[in-house]
């Protein structure tokens, strides 16, 4: 979203204004699947017509070619990915005890490849960063979202829910105002859900290809005419690990279809 019109931007002032209400209760919590129309649904849920399932197979030959200096491959260390990533973009998201605080998959994958592959990290949003992450996660599909709510976690989440819950930008406006208030809405014609990010990495037809939460979180900053955050910052992993702490026991869906 590279600009707003004048009714989109009228429909936010609008919303601005509103008085925040409380989170959205467990038991209304809804996947963005959910809030699409007929179809897209069923091209999301068949593979064989899911856009995204494609960077899934790339990721898949990544996944078993060796890499950098060391020549290991990811299955080099962790074999069949139909066991060891079962369920673990679940838990991303996650607090790296070397680094101190939390690393998306993305950031987990270029981990690896610099300390066990020794080799370069990909740049955030390159094709084979995405196709990687696509294969990870959606060996994960239908599995609940489970961040744990440890005191060491609770303090990312906790910096990430200010992130979301302030208002910032001309418009004045918070994520908050528009996912937990006015989810089910209408603006500009499409339904504002509830910005549960079950996912990712998702093929928006917008984009036109698949793209990461990173990237979907900057669209939001400029929508809303506020500086976005930079690729690589720790605040953009902090308002992730919020958001899946706030859709924990929601499934996960990679790679999703969304408008």
């Amino acid at each position: 979203m590279r600009g707003l019109g004048p009714l989109v931007a009228a429909a936010l002032m609008l919303l601005s204004s509103v008085v925040p209400a409380a989170d959205i209760p467990s038991g209304e919590r809804r996947s963005g699947s959910e809030f699409m129309g007929r179809e897209l649904r069923p091209m999301q849920d068949d593979d064989a017509a899911n856009p995204g399932m494609l960077a899934v197979l790339d990721g898949e030959a990544l996944w078993n070619r060796g890499e950098g200096a060391a020549g290991k491959s990811c299955a080099s260390c962790h074999g069949d990915a139909r066991r060891s990533m079962s369920g673990v973009a679940a838990r991303y998201p996650a607090v790296d005890a070397g680094f101190g605080r939390p690393v998306d998959l993305e950031e987990r994958i270029n981990l690896c490849r610099t300390q066990h592959q020794q080799t370069i990290a990909l740049p955030f949003e390159s094709k084979d960063l995405l196709a990687l992450a696509a294969f990870v996660a959606h060996h994960s599909k239908g599995r609940a979202i489970a961040i744990p709510d440890d005191p060491q976690t609770r303090r990312f989440v906790d910096a990430g829910r200010a992130i979301f819950e302030r208002r910032q930008g001309q418009l004045n406006l918070s994520c908050a105002q528009c996912h937990n208030d006015n989810w089910g809405q209408k603006l500009a014609g499409a339904t504002i859900p509830q910005a549960h990010p079950t996912g990712y990495p998702l093929y928006r037809l917008e984009w036109q290809s698949i793209g990461s939460l990173r990237r979907r979180l900057r669209n939001c900053f400029v929508g809303m005419r506020a500086e976005p955050y930079p690729d690589d910052a720790a605040e953009l992993v902090d308002l992730e690990l919020y958001l899946a702490w706030r859709a924990r026991g929601l499934a996960v869906d990679a790679p999703a279809v969304r408008p």
